[in-house]
């Protein structure tokens, strides 16, 4: 239980820390929220508990795919933003936007053999 604890709080503190970077510098908090810290966290996470180096690959080809259409996101809600529609509704717009990618991604590597 105190290995959780201390699992989650660190992840929970490096996302508090992104947060209050950004606010004052917007090129620092994005440098460190588009490091996959969360990626690399749950890596290290799986190698200190299973040292199952196979999962790992495993899961960064999978991380690898999905990466992509997360991108989507980013494209999509700066351009709602700027054509001034409200921030709420941008952000469902762009998750739904998202998701949908992820929908189409998987569906696509599916149909081409890749085991995610």
């Amino acid at each position: 239980m105190t290995w959780y604890l201390t699992k989650l709080a660190i992840t929970a503190a490096l996302i508090v820390s992104i947060s209050e970077v950004s606010k004052m510098s917007s090129f620092v908090g994005a440098l460190l929220a588009s490091v996959p810290l969360v990626s690399v966290l749950a890596m290290c996470w799986i190698y200190f508990e299973t040292k199952d180096i196979e999962q790992i690959s495993s899961l960064t080809t999978s991380i690898f795919w999905l990466v992509l259409p997360s991108l989507s996101f980013f494209v999509v809600l700066p351009i709602l933003l700027k054509a001034q529609v409200p921030f709420l509704i941008s952000m469902v717009i762009g998750l739904v936007v998202m998701i949908g990618c992820y929908f189409a991604t998987v569906f696509l590597l599916g149909k081409l053999g890749a085991n995610l």
